[in-house]
């Protein structure tokens, strides 16, 4: 039987971190399937393959994005994007850090989160943020080892794809 140790280490040689590509995105959206799963949302996964072709490699890309690639097969995603702050100017917005179940734990998520701090500071961004599901507590330990300042003065908001059609003016 191999050991714990032993485990982590042969992951983390026989893993790479690397930019996302387009022909990542099939394997990227089974990930983001699988954390709507996790989230108990499995339904609510609306977008398709193709506008994540058109919004991350079309002419005006929206998000870029981060892999973790172990021998072919990519077992998580760091997914960003640039926006701009009315106080602060540029800032960085991870959308999500998705690890396949089977490779949690290996600190796979730390390296696709220091890939995005990364980002944020070549950008000099002036801030960067992301969500986490108050119930999620592996989450949220995750980022309280990283010193992370959870706000709790800010209540999110939204509107639904319904929500924005059927808004009057």
């Amino acid at each position: 039987m191999i050991k714990t140790k032993e485990l982590n280490n042969f992951v983390a040689m026989n893993m790479s971190i690397r930019k996302g590509l387009k022909p990542d995105l099939p394997q990227v959206l089974k990930l983001i399937q699988e954390l709507a799963t996790y989230e108990k949302a499995p339904d609510e996964v609306s977008v398709t393959l193709a506008e994540m072709e058109r919004d991350g490699f079309g002419d005006n890309p929206i998000f870029k994005f981060f892999v973790a690639e172990t021998e072919g097969t990519i077992v998580g995603i760091s997914l960003y994007y640039i926006k701009y702050s009315t106080w602060k100017g540029k800032c960085v917005f991870l959308e999500d850090i998705i690890v396949t179940e089977s490779h949690r734990k290996y600190g796979i998520g730390k390296k696709l989160f220091d890939e995005v701090v990364k980002v944020a500071k070549e950008m000099n961004a002036r801030r960067m943020e992301w969500q986490v599901l108050e119930w999620n507590e592996p989450a949220i330990k995750f980022y309280e080892k990283l010193d992370s300042h959870f706000d709790s003065e800010w209540v999110n908001c939204k509107l639904t794809d319904s929500e924005i059609q059927n808004y009057k003016f």
